[in-house]
């Protein structure tokens, strides 16, 4: 049985563990490995190891911060099928969709490898005589990262190369369901030549989430996960003082026009609908149907899903693999069922796949349903899994009124051929991230990712130029050097003459 530790001070810590967690894989329902959880005073040793290593790392040139960055992506190159391999073993999505993750979270460190371009700062000179005013961006100090189980790589990518490539340390708290691929980045990045104690990982339930955004160590909180968690991570740290961005949830919408390309849009929306199992934060778990065409987008939809392949992770013919935990599918499954019991029409069901060799693994195939109340659970709720609910409106307008009616704003869709109403979609829909014939609308990192409404709580997004704000604070600098009185153009000007 593999025991995973905590990481301190650029190596595993064993620490005071508070006990043992087991990892499972949901593919095969088999425990494999022991997470060790981090005490309270754990956590208290790497946001003081973390906060000693910063003072000196602040000061590091920039080309010295950037040649490591440079050094660690080609490190998560050249070690990306490991990490893929921990991703499929914890989380249960396909390789190729670890692959995809590792990638999307590879930009992150792309943006990072050239973070003296987004440090620059402002200069006005003479805004009075002899008085020059400039700005500059310094670490904000010690950074802590809370991610999701859904994107063990990809979304603390989002969080500690902008955090350390700007002078930060880190610590990061990973999913307990999938906390390997964290370790594995933590001796990256001590291969790369990232001083000792600039990247730390502390593992744990709430207990270690509680110390984090209390200690009076950590200065700012990164966090991605549900809303009702994200509530308490705002309210906690920012009551100790910390500035905090924490996305939560969401129940993305696309609308599809009736002069949409139907099949391009039934494709793309099966892909969103039921890729990673439909565990991700931009899924697309409900569409709207304007004009008539619900049943026949419902069909073409159910025959691309129906050809889905489920099974484990690793075989190259799978398209779906498992959901998180057996709790996970059994909450899905509950959902579908009640509102099967509304009323509500399965065009395609999933609740019940044959995998076969991995029969205690926790899969569900793709689901598509028609004719949902609107206070169905399954559609008000997020799914966090491969289930997808398609309604009907009459029109544009009251198509955009169901979606900007719900209480999450991550991302939202539409499918049309018309400009028109294209760019009237993207004005009025009230979500932080829109998709044109675009099903996940998930920025690549030179932008900033985040949504509105209760899918961003705080004030800044993640990653990209807001990333950079959120680990950083401004300073003004405003001088005068008094006998210096002569501008320099002058000078020259005297010189010459």
């Amino acid at each position: 049985m593999k025991t995973i530790e905590q990481w301190i001070d650029g190596a595993p810590y064993h620490g005071e563990p508070v006990r043992r967690v087991p990892v499972e894989n949901p593919t095969t329902g088999r425990i494999e490995a022991e997470l060790l959880e981090a005490s309270v005073a754990d956590v208290d040793h790497a946001v003081r190891v973390a906060r000693r290593a910063q003072l000196s790392w602040g000061k590091v040139s920039l080309a010295k911060r950037m040649d490591i960055m440079f050094r660690m992506r080609q490190l998560v190159l050249d070690h990306q099928d490991e990490l893929a391999t921990a991703i499929v073993n914890e989380h249960g999505k396909t390789f190729s969709d670890a692959i995809g993750e590792i990638q999307r979270g590879r930009e992150t460190l792309d943006f990072a490898c050239n973070i003296a371009a987004a440090l620059k700062g402002e200069i006005s000179y003479d805004v009075s005589t002899g008085v020059d005013v400039h700005t500059l961006r310094q670490p904000v100090g010690v950074v802590a990262g809370i991610g999701p189980f859904n994107f063990p790589v990809m979304v603390p990518m989002w969080m500690h190369p902008i955090a350390i490539a700007t002078g930060n340390s880190f610590v990061l708290k990973p999913p307990s369901p999938a906390p390997t691929a964290s370790m594995i980045i933590a001796r990256l990045y001590r291969e790369a030549g990232l001083p000792d104690g600039v990247f730390n990982v502390v593992s744990g339930d709430r207990h270690v989430v509680t110390a984090l955004l209390e200690h009076p160590g950590i200065d700012a909180v990164s966090f991605v996960g549900s809303t009702p968690v994200a509530r308490i991570v705002q309210e906690t740290a920012t009551r100790h003082g910390k500035r905090v961005q924490a996305l939560g949830g969401a129940n993305n919408h696309a609308i599809v026009m009736p002069d949409a390309d139907l099949d391009h849009a039934a494709q793309h929306i099966a892909a969103a609908a039921f890729g990673a199992a439909g565990e991700r934060c931009m899924a697309l778990p409900a569409v709207i149907a304007v004009g008539g065409i619900a049943d026949e987008l419902a069909r073409r939809v159910a025959e691309h899903a129906g050809a889905y392949v489920v099974g484990s992770g690793f075989e190259e013919v799978t398209d779906l693999g498992p959901v998180i935990s057996a709790r996970a599918k059994q909450r899905i499954t509950g959902l579908i069922d009640d509102a099967e019991q509304r009323g509500a029409t399965v065009v395609l069901d999933g609740r019940a796949p044959t995998v076969e060799g991995f029969e205690d693994g926790h899969f569900l195939a793709p689901t598509v349903i028609t004719g949902v109340p609107l206070d169905a659970p399954v559609y008000t709720e997020e799914i966090f899994g491969p289930v997808l609910t398609i309604g009907a409106a009459a029109t544009y307008e009251e198509a955009i009124a169901l979606v900007n009616a719900q209480p999450f704003g991550n991302g939202a869709a539409i499918f049309t051929r018309d400009g028109g109403t294209a760019r009237r979609f993207k004005l009025d829909v009230q979500a932080g991230m829109v998709g044109i014939n675009v099903p996940i609308p998930t920025p690549v990192a030179y932008y900033s990712f985040g949504g509105w409404k209760d899918s961003l709580l705080g004030d800044t997004h993640i990653h990209g130029p807001e990333g950079v704000r959120f680990c950083t604070r401004a300073k003004a600098i405003t001088e005068r050097w008094p006998g210096a009185t002569v501008h320099a153009a002058t000078m020259s000007f005297e010189r010459e003459a």
